[in-house]
């Protein structure tokens, strides 16, 4: 039972790492991603600030 619970979480994590490992292909893009995440932060905050 417990192997079964193991496989499965291993498929799970699997799935869940796909969509992140094929949206960058190299630490370049994985850099340009977390710099683009940061700026639109960066744009909402300067929008909400008065």
């Amino acid at each position: 039972m417990r192997t079964r619970i193991s496989f499965a979480l291993a498929v799970l994590a699997l799935l869940a790492a796909v969509p992140v490992l094929s949206a960058c292909h190299t630490v370049q893009g994985a850099g340009q991603d977390i710099s683009d995440t940061g700026q639109a932060i960066d744009n909402t905050a300067k929008k909400a600030t008065p």
